[in-house]
């Protein structure tokens, strides 16, 4: 008998252990969870989709949290579970991500934007920033900062996008090649790792998770907050437009101009595929140099090359604008008559694409499939990528934009998680494509999809030394072969700072590892 009560009682004492563990490993033990904020575990949908439209992971749970404490709980209860749980976390931003890298299958998807905290403080000092949530959207960065005559010195095209989710990948647009891309820009930030701990970090405190994080594609930690470096910020802006027929013309062109002493403050090139009329479009906007000229010039089907500048100014300064814009525009060779030109506020600059959003959205063409590509090539072989994608790809329709501008390698850290090329410059190219749902033609998904494959094995074949930006793998040999030499660091930091993968498994990069005893 004394035996038989001995080994029941180990027995229950067993049976509980495997319950708890159970609960504790079960994924609707979240609902047990304090938080600010909230879950929901019935309205999920929304977060299995996103800008790229191509992929739909459902998650378990969406956590709308109102404090980091609430992120950092949720992140702390899922490394608790250990192995047990299949249970992964990624945080959603404005979901303007394309392949699906803001998705959670079966996980917790963080609605970044519900986050709330210290409101935004921009710092007025000699060295002005702004500390901002990551949930924040830039465009409202940009709309406090103004209230102080400040703003943000590196943008990306669209500004309806988290401070979050450009700092994790790199933040590139025209103003690049002059202070690098926002993650060159950034002194201090929040972060919460893997492990569900709240760390500061910057240059000189945790510095090594500082640099991990940035351009780290989300595998080392959530950006609850960042300070942003800010630089007094022009009224107006003069926006000009000119065209090449030749693109090595073109492109020798954009390298003098972010190499010159005195310049633009924003370069951006893109090419246009078969648009005739492209002038009388401009028109709406723009105002030609030459009106008799400009009404002359016809593109006949013809591939060319757009450069777009833009030089800042005060409306008090505006007398000694035309001199210098003049001095700049007389050192390029682009056709003349293609000369255009107009004056916009500040903001309006900025903020271009969002008018662009506003007429797709309007016309039923923004939520569609959007396999966009970017890559970053090597000076040293921009002209034979030209050659083959511009020559032999890409021969009748873009299916949108394509954007082609040098950025300089010294003005990244390499002590970030941001991959690039070797050489000084490279060209950022990317291939901002909408396809049209259902159609199997030239503009339908697997026709662009297939282009791109082609423009990524020319890449290969033709060793031109590209790297992705916004990079997407589908196997673990693809992401070493990525990171190359950087591989062995970026793993040895994962390791560190989330050792069981839980964060962003949308990239595809590690695999949580799932214990089945």
């Amino acid at each position: 008998m004394l035996f038989i009560r001995s080994f029941m009682i180990l027995f229950l004492c067993y049976m509980t252990i495997r319950i708890n563990l159970c609960f504790s490993s079960n994924p609707y033990s979240l609902r047990t969870l304090s938080v600010d904020g909230h879950f929901s575990f019935d309205e999920v949908h929304h977060a299995a989709e996103d800008f790229g439209n191509m992929f739909q992971l459902l998650p378990l749970a969406v956590l709308y949290p109102k404090s980091v404490s609430d992120i950092a709980t949720t992140i702390r209860h899922i490394w608790k579970m250990g192995p047990n749980s299949e249970l992964t976390v990624a945080a959603r931003g404005h979901s303007h991500s394309l392949q699906g890298q803001a998705q959670a299958h079966q996980g917790v998807v963080i609605n970044m934007e519900s986050l709330q905290g210290p409101k935004m403080h921009v710092y007025t000092g000699n060295y002005p920033y702004v500390d901002a949530s990551g949930g924040e959207l830039w465009i409202d960065i940009l709309r406090e900062c103004l209230k102080y005559g400040l703003a943000p010195k590196s943008w990306t095209d669209y500004l309806h996008l988290t401070v979050g989710g450009t700092l994790s990948n790199a933040g590139v647009s025209g103003q690049a090649f002059r202070h690098g891309p926002q993650i060159s820009n950034v002194h201090h930030m929040e972060v919460v790792t893997g492990k569900g701990e709240v760390l500061n970090c910057s240059e000189k405190q945790n510095s090594d998770l500082f640099h991990s994080v940035l351009g780290g594609l989300g595998q080392f930690g959530i950006i609850t907050r960042a300070r942003i470096s800010l630089e007094p910020a022009p009224d107006m802006v003069r926006w000009i437009r000119v065209l090449y027929s030749d693109f090595t013309t073109f492109a020798a062109d954009q390298e003098h101009l972010i190499g010159a002493e005195t310049t633009f403050d924003y370069i951006e090139g893109f090419v246009i595929i078969n648009r005739t009329g492209l002038l009388n479009n401009w028109r709406s906007s723009f105002n030609p140099q030459d009106p008799v000229q400009a009404s002359q010039f016809h593109s006949d089907g013809r591939t060319l090359y757009c450069l777009e500048l833009a030089k800042y100014f005060n409306r008090d300064t505006a007398d000694a604008l035309n001199e210098e814009v003049g001095n700049s525009l007389s050192q390029l060779r682009y056709i003349t008559s293609t000369l255009f030109q107009t004056e916009v506020p500040y903001i309006e600059f900025l903020d271009r694409v969002h008018v662009s959003e506003v007429k797709l959205r309007a016309k039923g063409l923004w939520e569609v499939p959007h396999p966009w590509l970017n890559l970053l090539i090597p000076k040293s072989k921009i002209n034979d990528f030209a050659d083959e994608v511009f020559g032999n790809i890409l021969t009748d329709t873009s299916n949108g934009p394509i954007l082609i501008y040098p950025v300089k390698k010294s003005k990244w850290d390499n002590r970030t998680s941001a991959v690039i090329p070797e050489e000084d410059i490279f060209y950022l190219v990317a291939f901002l494509t909408s396809a049209v749902p259902s159609s199997t033609g030239t503009d339908g998904l697997e026709h662009i999809l297939t282009q791109n494959k082609r423009i990524l094995e020319f890449c290969e074949i033709a060793r031109l030394g590209m790297k992705q930006y916004l990079p997407h793998y589908s196997t673990h040999e693809e992401w070493k072969a990525h990171f190359g030499p950087r591989w062995e660091v970026f793993s040895q930091r994962k390791s560190t700072y989330d050792p069981m993968a839980i964060l962003a498994p949308g990239q595809r990069i590690f695999q949580k590892a799932i214990s089945f005893s």
